[in-house]
Parts: C-alpha cells; structure tokens; sequence
C-alpha cells in the first residue's frame, strides 16, 4: 500500500530517528509534526520547532499543551536561525513543511532562499543516516519559485555526502506536493 504525502514523511523519520535525540521542526505549523518527533523521540529526546508566525506558535503550543508533551521548545523565529537555539552537535533529523500556515494570510511562505539555507546549516548538524525530510506545497503564490530554486538545489547535492529522494503522486490535479528527503552518508 503506498503512503499518503504526510504518513510517508513520518515513516521516513520513525525509520531513522531514535529516543533521545533532537529533530528540528523548522515549520511547525498547526503543530501536527512537532507532536508526532515529540512522541518519537520520547522524554529524554527533544524537538525544536520554528515558526515566523505567532500564530502558528500559539497552535503548536495548544496542541501540546493538550496532548502533555513538554520536551519541545517552541520559537517564534526564521528556521535559518537554528545555530542561536541549537545546544547540541548533532541532530537526529528535521522535518519541513513548505508553502503557508493553513487557514491564514497566504502571503506569509516559506520562501526557497531561507529554505536553503536552513537545510544546509541541518545538514551540517545531521547525524550519519540521518534524514532531512521537506513536503513540498507548491501550489500557491510564490509556491513554484520556491519549488524550483529548492530542487536545483537538492539535486545538485554531493552524491557522495548523502542521497535525495523524491516522492511523489504524478497522477494528481492541481499541483499535489511531493515530499525530498536528503540522507546523509
């Protein structure tokens, strides 16, 4: 049975991340992934989840709240900040979700630029067989260009440091967003 986009990007970090470690959310949303690394990397694990948004911080953090996770720490800004909030050498793994908050102003997105620099400072981080897993939503204003600068990038990525995947429904209308996950070697 194939997985659906989100299922697939949590089954890529269940396989590779372990209790204890800590995983970036860099775009944790309404909060959905940030629960799900908090639950995988259990009590002694941590998560760090960014947001640029208030908002999207005051959903994650009532979610949390609700669901008695306290082993995250949640920041009000740019993913490409992580190396200010980072305590540690290693991470584990990251998740990104692209495009805007759902159910907001869809003139706030992640832009390709910011994204980019964030998966390079991660991969820096990542541990070896470590995943950085990014669901692409491109479908909105700004969405292509973002799609575009972020896939020159990936694939031009040393095959010999770690392997891109790309995964996808190409049977879909109206632009589906498709899920790159890096693995560093």
């Amino acid at each position: 049975m194939l997985k659906g986009i989100l299922h697939f990007s949590h089954q890529l970090l269940e396989d590779t991340v372990t209790k204890g470690e800590t995983v970036i959310d860099a775009t944790c949303g309404n909060g959905c992934d940030t629960l799900y690394i908090s639950k995988l990397v259990g009590e002694h694990g941590h998560v760090l989840a960014f947001d640029v948004q208030e908002q999207a911080i005051k959903n994650t953090e009532l979610l949390l709240k609700e669901n008695t996770r306290k082993n995250v720490t949640l920041i009000h800004d740019s993913h490409t900040q992580i190396l200010d909030y980072l305590r540690e050498d290693t991470i584990g793994g990251a998740i990104f979700n692209l495009g805007y908050l759902p159910k907001s102003d869809k003139s706030i997105i992640t832009k390709g630029q910011t994204t980019i620099s964030a998966v390079n400072i991660i991969l820096n981080l990542l541990k070896k067989g470590g995943l950085i897993v990014i669901v692409v939503y491109h479908g909105h204003e700004g969405g292509r260009s973002e799609k575009e600068a972020i896939l020159e990038h990936v694939t031009s990525l040393d095959q010999k440091q770690c392997n891109v995947l790309r995964y996808e429904f190409i049977n879909q209308k109206n632009e589906p967003p498709f899920i790159l996950a890096i693995q560093k070697k």
